[in-house]
């Protein structure tokens, strides 16, 4: 049998933090996974926010991967990163890991997906990004 690599947090602060809870989950307690790219959105959209210095919309979900299960009482993380920056779109890598089990602590990469964003104005129409 191979043993299973370490895997830790990176070592920087989530965008955001939340311990999935049963209203999220299945009858079989596992996590939907609605909830958790609802959670991936949330998180994409912080730093697209900041970047645009106000409104964006979801353009679209470039990719999304499911790696592993969530479970009920995990302790989710999701790391967000801006990794490209058009004229009207931000390009967001947002990771996701969940901490479980206390008693013999194990941390696990469960979700990795990149979205877009589009900078809008008041009337939502796109708009340009402002430089940096």
């Amino acid at each position: 049998m191979t043993e299973q690599p370490i895997v830790t947090l990176p070592n920087r602060e989530p965008t955001i933090r939340v311990a999935a809870m049963p209203s999220d989950a299945n009858y079989t307690g596992d996590i939907f996974g609605g909830w958790l790219m609802g959670q991936v959105d949330i998180a994409g959209s912080i730093p697209a926010v900041n970047r645009a210095r106000g409104r964006v919309a979801t353009v679209a979900v470039n990719s999304f991967v499911f790696k592993q299960p969530l479970f009920v009482g995990d302790i989710v993380s999701f790391y967000a990163n801006i990794i490209k920056i058009g004229n009207t779109s931000i390009t967001v890598d947002v990771e996701v890991y969940v901490q479980r089990n206390p008693a013999k602590p194990e941390c696990v990469k469960v979700t990795e997906a990149t979205l877009t964003y589009v900078a809008v104005d008041e009337n939502r129409k796109p708009r340009v990004v402002p430089a940096e």
